[in-house]
């Protein structure tokens, strides 16, 4: 009988990861839909037939147009971020800057082609009706399935450091991710105490009655030191009844795609590093094939503008136009990375082992717009071809600074078992640090980003730098 009642209460709740999924599937519905719309105006021809044009007249379209839709998907690559896909201010930004982006490529294009090569008007009506019927579909989702009524709840088990940490995670985000009914911790002291909104309801004995009395999906299990054995067979039970084990640090890096550096074993780093995130030849082959492509347009793209930015550098103050410092690659390896120079010169020891907002007042007029637009990383395209860095990966950083911040960061020199990148899962969510506290944050990202990483992922992440880049979110 418990199990039915499980079952029955979270047929309909979905995990981010089932959220996710839906939300793309809504998205490919309405792209499609926007490109029928798209071809039965274009057939129209201003006359507004009833009937939908016939399968030949359609396969005889140009190849391009069927791409339409995965083109706008791709446009929308940056409101898969389960955070901003919850809120309609951003979701009504990203998808009105997606038709905009989209309208003017195709505008560059077509005023560049011969007359009469491309119609103008279907390709418009497209990106008009993608973006309507996108926002529809948002507003839907968003309305409906971000719900109470659709949520998991949740309970705690373990309202220590790391259970603190998951709590203070899930107030934070906003809407919530799922609807936690309250907490549990077999420390008599903290009954009837709340942590961050959240109550804590008694021991592991009232577990399994919480369940049955507030129709608990899904437990989170926040206990880092030795569990009791009462507890633990607890937990057996409520599994058995059809809810769902999940830890604290499996549920952080499913809600921030970060890892908990702070919160995590000590075996940890062995556990993923060696048992997890091992990756194959395939994806080694397979990456640098990638780097090499996107390497070989970068460097293309570098010469073309180097005689601009190269002229505007050396016009607003003297010195080199390229800027070089030794950096920590792959295991620690150091190489020179190479920038467009965006300060006014210091002499070479002041260049080490500083963080790069300690010497904000040196950044020039030309060197802020360079930063703000991340033209200024067009240069590490050679360190990508030379194999130094990748496209995809942790920052490189200073030797002398790592030296420092092993010290006072856990698991921080585990960032070096990857290549550094020029973009990575770290810039397009976090951005800049200028702390140590910041940094951690980082890492939090790039151990996520190492422990996860694939061919797939890294797409992901460049497709979204581009977005970073539209939107000026340079530092």
């Amino acid at each position: 009988m418990a199990n039915q009642f499980v079952n029955r209460t979270t047929r309909w709740r979905l995990r981010p990861a089932e959220r996710r999924t839906l939300l793309i599937a809504g998205d490919v519905v309405a792209a499609w839909l926007a490109w029928a719309t798209g071809i039965y105006i274009w057939w129209a021809n201003g006359q507004w037939p009833l009937a939908f044009p016939d399968r030949a007249y359609i396969a005889g379209l140009p190849l391009w147009f069927h791409l339409l839709p995965i083109f706008w998907m791709l446009l929308l690559v940056e409101l898969y971020d389960t955070r901003k896909s919850t809120r309609w201010g951003a979701t009504v930004r990203g998808v009105l800057m997606a038709g905009l982006v989209g309208l003017v490529i195709y505008l560059l294009v077509y005023f560049t082609s011969p007359p009469r090569s491309l119609p103008r008007k279907a390709v418009a009506v497209f990106f008009m009706a993608a973006t309507v019927y996108t926002l529809l579909w948002r507003y839907i989702y968003i309305r409906v399935f971000t719900a109470p009524r659709f949520m998991r709840r949740v309970l705690v088990v373990g309202v220590g450091k790391a259970g603190r940490a998951i709590l203070q995670a899930i107030h934070d985000l906003w809407p919530p991710p799922f609807f936690v009914v309250g907490a549990l911790d077999d420390d008599e002291a903290k009954w009837g105490q709340e942590v961050a909104g959240v109550k804590v309801l008694g021991g592991s004995e009232r577990l399994l009655d919480l369940i049955q009395e507030e129709a608990v999906t899904d437990i989170i299990v926040a206990i880092t030191g030795e569990m009791r054995g009462r507890t633990f067979q607890v937990l057996l039970d409520a599994q058995e009844k059809g809810v769902e084990i999940s830890t604290m640090a499996a549920v952080y890096e499913e809600l921030l795609g970060r890892v908990p550096i702070n919160h995590l074993d000590a075996d940890w780093l062995i556990r993923s590093f060696v048992d997890e995130a091992r990756v194959s030849g395939f994806y080694r082959l397979g990456k640098r094939a990638l780097d090499i492509l996107g390497g070989l347009i970068g460097v293309t793209l570098f010469v073309l503008m180097f005689p601009f930015v190269a002229l505007a550098i050396v016009l607003e103050s003297k010195g080199p136009v390229l800027f070089k410092q030794p950096r920590a690659g792959r295991g620690g390896e150091t190489f020179t990375i190479y920038k467009f120079r965006t300060m006014r010169p210091a002499p070479p020891e002041h260049e080490q082992g500083r963080w790069a907002d300690d010497d904000a007042h040196r950044i020039t007029k030309v060197g802020a717009f360079l930063r703000k637009t991340h033209l200024d990383e067009f240069p590490q395209f050679i360190n990508v071809l030379r194999g130094e860095m990748s496209l995809v990966g942790p920052r490189p950083e200073q030797p002398s600074l790592i030296a420092e911040l092993e010290k006072r960061i856990p698991f921080y020199r585990a960032r070096l078992l990857a290549k550094p990148g020029v973009t990575g899962w770290a810039q397009i969510n976090y951005g800049y640090v200028a702390s140590v506290h910041d940094t951690a944050i980082k890492l939090e990202y790039d151990l996520y980003y190492i422990k996860h990483r694939n061919l797939v992922f890294d797409i992901v992440i460049i497709l979204r730098t581009f977005g970073t880049i539209f939107g000026g979110k340079g530092r």
